[in-house]
């Protein structure tokens, strides 16, 4: 028995981030019709490093393998030149249950699919034109929400970032202004920040409230990515409260995890308030936008349809371009 072996440096040549948008959109809208199969999320928390582990894994059906994600976030690493996140995906052959690959991205899968979710979700619920579009969070999935907005969205405006590193975010100013060829401007607070913006993207790992309702115009949509973990929020409740539509990337994990977990439990707003899932917007079961004036909120807690869906991807363009080792296990 053999297992495909791909490296990151293979991995980054394989997937452009418009195929990695269509595969999550597909993989969401699988998720909507009920075609897949996921476990519950596993978390590891690491509190005296301030670190964290996620398990996640699903099966699409029809799809040649079966995945399982490892992911990390350390957040003192980048006092010890070492970037914060890390991780590798396991692809087990869905018909026999051997392992059939190891992709050693490092996380770089994991960035990207989130990113390209926050793309997608920015389609279906974002206004057509964004005037000014707003980032809270200078890290990597700062970038990655950025550029697959740039794919779905003409970013002819203004980009505002908010980072409690002055130094970060001018690094995020400077390096996505020339990738993007777009303003990218550092906002002195994150009230300023969101004053008439289109489009709010929280990229952070806060356990602090940090966007609050009375701050939001209308017509403003919200991609919250980084509340991923019970005790992360970078929304305050009122925030879900004062929206007019709410979608989960998946509605039973968003309500342990993530912006509606926190909402919910203040009793601010009921599950039954949730408008629907993203995948059921993809297929049209539930309605998206409808008005410009809207207040929409995208709970992106990252689901293990994404992590299939990219590493399956990712396999069959690898080998389609013969990279990759072959590990011999017996």
């Amino acid at each position: 028995m053999s297992i495909l072996v791909l490296s990151e440096q293979e991995i980054r040549q394989a997937v452009s981030m418009p195929e990695a948008m269509k595969a999550i959109e597909e993989a969401f809208a699988a998720l909507a019709r009920g075609e897949a199969r996921l476990p519950d999320v596993i978390g590891l928390e690491v509190p005296e490093v301030s670190g964290e582990i996620h398990v996640k894994g699903a099966h699409i059906g029809g799809a040649p393998y079966a995945v399982f994600k490892v992911a990390t976030g350390f957040w003192e690493n980048p006092a010890k030149g070492l970037p914060t996140g890390s991780g590798l995906m396991m692809a087990f052959d869905a018909i026999t249950g051997f392992p059939a690959a190891l992709l050693l991205d490092n996380g770089y899968l994991t960035d990207l699919r989130t990113g390209a979710a926050g793309g997608v979700a920015a389609n279906w619920l974002a206004n057509p034109v964004l005037d000014k579009v707003t980032v809270i969070g200078s890290g990597t999935q700062a970038r990655y929400q950025l550029r697959a907005l740039a794919v779905v969205r003409k970013l002819a405006g203004r980009v505002a970032v908010w980072s409690r590193n002055l130094e970060h975010a001018e690094a995020y100013a400077h390096e996505m202004a020339a990738e993007l060829e777009v303003d990218v401007t550092i906002a002195p607070d994150i009230e300023a920040a969101l004053r008439n913006t289109d489009l709010v993207i929280t990229t952070t790992p806060s356990r602090k409230p940090l966007v609050r309702a009375e701050w939001l115009p209308r017509g403003v949509h919200i991609n919250a990515v980084g509340s991923d973990a019970p005790d992360k929020q970078e929304l305050d409740v009122g925030v879900l409260a004062r929206a007019d539509i709410v979608i989960a990337d998946r509605l039973s994990q968003c309500l342990r995890l993530g912006e509606i977990h926190h909402a919910v439990e203040a009793g601010v707003i009921g599950a039954d308030d949730v408008t629907g899932e993203l995948g059921e917007v993809i297929i049209g079961r539930v309605p998206g936008r409808t008005d410009e004036s809207q207040i929409t909120v995208c709970d992106l807690t990252g689901v293990g349809v994404q992590d299939a869906a990219i590493a399956s991807l990712t396999l069959e363009k690898a080998k389609a371009m013969g990279l990759g080792s072959t590990l011999e296990t017996g």
